[in-house]
């Protein structure tokens, strides 16, 4: 399976400390929602770009929101 995800501004704790909500799709469309607690780049790589990048944060949508009851974590 593949997705697409994008950051969003939503940060749970999840327990442990504390993640991001990202939102996004599977190749056939189904809207997703995931719990990111770290993303990083493999050594070796430039982070710049990706660092950059990670700072793009879009508004939840309502189901990315609710798609992760507090009891789960």
């Amino acid at each position: 399976m593949k997705i697409t995800v994008e950051s969003t501004t939503k940060i749970i704790d999840v327990g442990r400390g504390k993640a991001r909500v990202w939102q996004g799709t599977t190749e056939s469309g189904i809207p997703i929602a995931c719990v990111i607690m770290r993303v990083a780049v493999r050594n070796g790589h430039p982070t710049e770009q990706f660092e950059k990048e990670l700072q793009e944060q879009a508004i939840p949508n309502r189901d990315a929101v609710e798609a992760f009851d507090s009891r789960m974590f």
